[in-house]
């Protein structure tokens, strides 16, 4: 993972965002980027889904790096129920808080949390359409998997509960604090994870374990949901990016120092540790 400190810029912030969330996001960047929380009694919260999203993206571009991969969250109807939602959400992943099996992972966020996820590479763009792309389309523009460890955690404490936290869990970047992969594999449209095991120790011990289709039933689906969400969006994904498509594990907390590895058998370990800083 980069180390590399980049400069918030106004001109990369969406436009119309009223100063107050730009506000929001220059110091949700700040706080990615060094380290540390937001204190939320200073700041005005973003309402609406779609301020969040807007949020997100000034804080995408204050980073200034490309976007690498994006990480689906709720993919699963109890963690939906306890937002408030009826579908999942999303967040973008910059190039620089992504990383390979074995890594060192800043854990300078509150409440960390590690997560085994399948995660799947584009190799051809799915770009923003009027109609609804199918599951054939998707599985036919994947060309790798890989097991992924997604480790989370909120730049700021406290805050709103139930629904009232969702638009600002999605201004924190979807609280991604990084995705680190393991060794990806050839990926053929024949593949069913559904019922492929994942187990995550921590330090060694056992702390979660489940099966694809904790993710919206499949693996896939989560990853058909987020192509037509951004569609909608007026997004697009493009070839070489990475989908990491929700928890198989659930979500295990973890703490500066922890080593985590999410085991999926014959498609690999990934790993990763929590540095102390």
């Amino acid at each position: 993972m980069s180390s590399s400190k980049l400069t918030y810029s106004s001109s990369s912030v969406v436009a119309n965002l009223p100063p107050e969330l730009i506000d929001l996001a220059s110091r949700l960047w700040t706080a990615r980027r060094d380290g540390g929380t937001v204190d939320l009694d200073a700041v005005t919260l973003p309402q609406t889904l779609d301020e969040g999203y807007a949020v997100q993206a000034a804080v995408d571009g204050a980073c200034g790096a490309a976007v690498a991969a994006f990480k689906i969250g709720s993919s699963s109807k109890a963690s939906q129920e306890k937002l408030g939602t009826d579908e999942p959400w999303f967040g973008a992943v910059a190039r620089p808080f992504m990383a390979e099996s074995g890594a060192v992972v800043p854990s300078a966020a509150h409440t960390l949390a590690v997560e085994g996820e399948f995660a799947f590479r584009l190799s051809a763009d799915l770009p923003a359409r009027d109609s609804s792309y199918a599951i054939a389309d998707v599985r036919a523009a994947v060309d790798r998997v890989a097991p992924a460890i997604e480790v989370v955690g909120r730049r700021f404490e406290g805050g709103p509960e139930g629904g009232a936290m969702l638009p600002l869990l999605v201004a924190d970047g979807g609280v991604n604090v990084a995705l680190v992969l393991g060794q990806a594999r050839p990926f053929t449209p024949d593949m069913d994870f559904r019922d492929h095991g994942v187990v995550m120790r921590i330090n060694g011990a056992e702390r979660g374990r489940g099966v694809g289709a904790m993710a919206l039933g499949d693996p896939l689906n989560s990853l058909l949901w987020l192509v037509n969400g951004l569609s909608r969006r007026g997004r697009g994904l493009t070839a070489g990016q990475w989908v990491s498509t929700g928890t198989c594990t659930g979500i295990e907390p973890a703490a500066p120092g922890d080593r985590a590895a999410a085991d999926f058998g014959d498609l690999g370990v990934v790993e990763v540790a929590l540095d102390r800083r």
